[in-house]
């Protein structure tokens, strides 16, 4: 994943679990979004089925990219994971991170990625290469509804977001891009539901910010499969929200939160609270957008979450 931050797949011919590869063709994952991949088919599976990938991953040991990386290797595909030490990864970027380290850490990372691959030879280049940014591109609104052709905001996500996946767009044109816009992802292990959950467990859950704002959020498992799905799928091409088809506005969200957890959900959060424990993220909680997957619709993408509700149930039976 050229993590998302972005996830990036690269290529190659030998199988490896694991690489240490040196700066700069490595990135650290933390981030919500930080996910690029690249990605390659090389023979066909013993059964004959379908296509073996080789696939090279940056971002492979954040959030989605572990989940990614096991559904990858469950259908042996090759791997080969982009990475310092996760002790080092830990180091880049502590506490609050500035601004501007930010955003130039994630266009480096990704132009990094496009000129290694534009200057490829031919018979090792990617045939996939899927950048993940976020619906932090849009913008945010109360009443305003996004979707793939929705244009950029005016605020500094957005210009992250936005000179983000121009630096993908550098690609070479053979090389066939998806770029994906990630919402909210619901997860038990990591993002904002893992720090929302011990506020539920406290008895200290409730609506954050007013309640009104849109909560556009997708369930981790559809998330990795539409990333597998960009990477296999020649369909998938262009701008792709990852996001599910039913967001919500996050009073909603937090009243299904609180009854799966069999806790009250009225008792409001404030604003410093969430910030301390969200950090950069909550500014994305707090103003909100209603952002629509209509593309990944059109391409009749399964999701397996597509209301919320249904979601937190199933993240909060799993296995501890």
């Amino acid at each position: 994943m050229e993590l998302c931050r972005a996830t990036s797949l690269a290529w190659s011919n030998s199988v490896s679990p694991s690489l240490h590869i040196p700066h700069p063709f490595s990135s650290c994952d933390g981030k919500r979004f930080r996910i690029c991949c690249l990605g390659k088919e090389t023979a066909s599976d013993p059964s004959g089925k379908k296509n073996q990938m080789t696939v090279s991953v940056t971002g492979a040991t954040g959030f989605i990219g572990r989940r990614l990386v096991q559904r990858l290797h469950a259908d042996n595909h090759r791997i080969r994971v982009l990475t310092r030490s996760k002790s080092k990864a830990q180091l880049i970027f502590p506490g609050k991170k500035i601004k501007k380290e930010i955003k130039h850490s994630r266009i480096r990372v990704t132009s990094k990625v496009v000129d290694l691959i534009n200057n490829s030879q031919d018979e090792v280049q990617p045939t996939v290469l899927v950048s993940a940014t976020a619906v932090g591109y849009y913008g945010s609104s109360e009443t305003q509804v996004f979707d793939e052709r929705s244009p950029s905001g005016d605020d500094y996500l957005a210009e992250v977001c936005r000179e983000w996946e121009a630096t993908a767009l550098r690609v070479d044109k053979n090389v066939r891009l998806a770029l994906i816009r990630i919402g909210v992802v619901l997860g038990k292990d990591g993002g904002a539901l893992a720090k929302m959950i011990p506020l539920f467990m406290m008895f200290a859950g409730g609506p954050l910010g007013n309640g009104r704002q849109w909560f556009s959020w997708i369930h981790l498992d559809d998330i990795v499969n539409l990333i597998y799905e960009a990477l296999s799928n020649p369909s998938y091409e262009g701008v792709i929200n990852g996001t599910a088809p039913n967001p919500v506005r996050l009073g909603e969200m937090c009243e299904h939160l609180g009854s799966a957890m069999g806790r009250p959900s009225w008792l409001p959060v404030p604003d410093l609270a969430l910030k301390a424990v969200l950090g950069e993220g909550a500014s994305v909680v707090l103003e909100g957008q209603k952002v629509l997957p209509v593309r990944a619709k059109e391409l009749g993408f399964p999701f397996q979450y597509p209301y919320v509700k249904d979601a937190l149930r199933a993240i909060l039976s799993q296995d501890s």
